[in-house]
């Protein structure tokens, strides 16, 4: 008779539980000492949990804190779920139902106001409450069509570009990153091991790591603005003649003039025919900065960061609101964390939501909330969809002046 229980991992099962993790997400299963002590340097054991027969860890479960900045700049205190895998052995157990109540009832007693994670397939984290809350959008830019000066030597607004080395960019990139953060809904916190690992320090072989070229954009009075990692493969074609691809890693930029201008520099280097973009904004600049948009064919299109509101009035009163208005949101909550009805009366100057027992204006479960949260959905569309009710005439119209956002919210990181 086997026992399959669920718990906290303790520090002398991580080697079993990155065992686990590997073989759920089809890596090498063996692990290293090396890798033992890099993860367990750096992750919270605490927010730990696996699924254990026998005392064989079949399923793995991490969280840890983290901020995302919401509409308005304010960050809230969120729980990252990542590192969620079931041996396929173990399917259809309730595995990770329960690992996840688990997660989400101590991260609302933690007081955290969300949950978030980047869902590796779609179908299986709304019913636990997440919503899809920014999508992201891949191009490769045909550089011969681009319409770009092949020539171009530089910023023509007195910047310019300069290749840096990992070194430099972790000096440089955290206070970059903190001004893109203050700005732009979906941005989340990095810490040091971040930036060490998109630099190359004490890289694991699960990372894949190949050394990258690093480049930054400084403004005319020398103040750096934005910078690009990438990589470039060799190629050439029957006739002796470059057909080189420059990957994006990461392009991160301040100001509309630093982001044209890492994107032109890419289009520029000799012997790349061909840029990949990385995962950036379904808005981005990229293929209308273009003289010719249809040289940035589409190559990926599709949901990135999910949202689980754990706390309605706190989240909803942490982001700003352009036009005043108020709302009466009957919030439906299958795991019983932030159902209710609460009346949000928001206006530029700030936002006020309480419960109540008012006439609801729109219904809607927890995971469509997730989803409208950040300003990217449309309230219109859900109700169009069946997915939210519009108990109110007017409501939708409503709710969207109030919620989205002149740009779409963005996440730059995988976590």
């Amino acid at each position: 008779m086997t026992s399959l229980v669920v718990r906290p991992v303790d520090d002398s099962e991580f080697s079993d539980w990155l065992r686990a993790l590997n073989t759920g997400f089809l890596r090498a299963p063996a692990v290293t000492d090396h890798e033992v002590a890099v993860r367990a340097a750096h992750w919270d054991v605490s927010r730990m949990q696996g699924a254990f027969e026998d005392g064989r860890c079949v399923a793995t479960f991490r969280a840890f804190a983290q901020e995302l900045t919401v509409v308005g700049g304010a960050t809230v205190p969120a729980s990252a779920v990542t590192n969620v895998s079931v041996s396929a052995t173990h399917r259809r157990r309730g595995l990770l139902s329960r690992m996840m109540a688990a997660e989400l009832a101590a991260a609302k007693e933690r007081g955290d106001i969300v949950s978030t994670l980047i869902a590796a397939e779609y179908p299986i984290y709304g019913r636990y409450g997440y919503g899809p809350a920014t999508w992201t959008t891949e191009w490769a830019v045909d550089v011969r069509r681009a319409g770009l000066d092949p020539r171009w030597s530089g910023p023509e607004d007195g910047g310019r570009v300069d290749l840096v080395d990992g070194a430099t960019l972790r000096k440089l990139g955290p206070e970059l990153h903190d001004r893109l953060r203050a700005v732009r809904p979906g941005v989340v916190s990095r810490s040091v091991r971040d930036w060490e690992r998109r630099t190359g320090v004490d890289v694991l072989p699960a990372d894949h790591w190949t050394e990258p070229f690093h480049a930054t954009y400084r403004s005319a009075s020398g103040e750096v603005e934005g910078y690009v990692t990438y990589a470039c493969d060799d190629r050439w074609d029957d006739g002796k003649q470059p057909v080189n691809t420059a990957t994006v890693r990461e392009l991160l930029a301040v100001t509309p003039a630093a982001e044209r201008a890492l994107w032109h520099y890419l289009c520029a280097i000799d012997w790349v025919m061909r840029v990949r973009s990385g995962y950036r904004a379904p808005d981005d600049l990229l293929p209308l900065l273009l003289p010719d948009p249809r040289a940035a064919k589409v190559l990926t299109h599709a949901d990135l960061m999910w949202v689980r509101i754990l706390d309605v009035a706190r989240a909803l009163e942490a982001r700003t609101y352009a036009v005043a208005g108020s709302l009466v949101l009957d919030v439906r909550d299958g795991a019983g964390l932030a159902g209710g009805r609460f009346r949000l009366e928001a206006s530029p100057e700030g936002a006020v939501c309480t419960p109540t027992g008012a006439p609801a204006d729109l219904v809607l479960d927890v995971a469509e909330l997730g989803a409208l949260y950040l300003g990217d959905e449309s309230v219109a569309r859900l109700v169009a969809l069946g997915r939210v009710e519009e108990a109110r005439p007017g409501a939708a119209a409503t709710a969207d002046a109030l919620l989205r956002t002149p740009r779409r919210p963005w996440c730059p990181d995988i976590f």
